[in-house]
């Protein structure tokens, strides 16, 4: 089972990254956690320095900017 994060601070495109993460798991009928970071100092443990980010299984994926759910379900697949 993956380990999906998503990195942020509660802004707009943090939901909307949340939102298109949980099409896309739905999509690939995949088994995942999906958990919000929205502490700073969590955030910085990742070393990221731009919001939204996604993190899988510990690997920090993307940062600053909105995936769509196929370019997640490309990331997961």
């Amino acid at each position: 089972m993956k380990k999906i994060q998503i990195l942020g601070t509660g802004c707009p495109k943090c939901k909307l990254l949340m939102a298109n993460v949980e099409a896309a798991v739905k999509a690939l009928g995949t088994e995942a956690t999906i958990e919000k970071v929205e502490k700073i100092q969590d955030i910085m443990k990742f070393a990221v320095m731009t919001t939204p980010a996604l993190v899988v299984d510990g690997q920090v994926k993307s940062a600053g900017k909105v995936l769509s759910a196929d370019d997640i379900k490309k990331m997961l697949a």
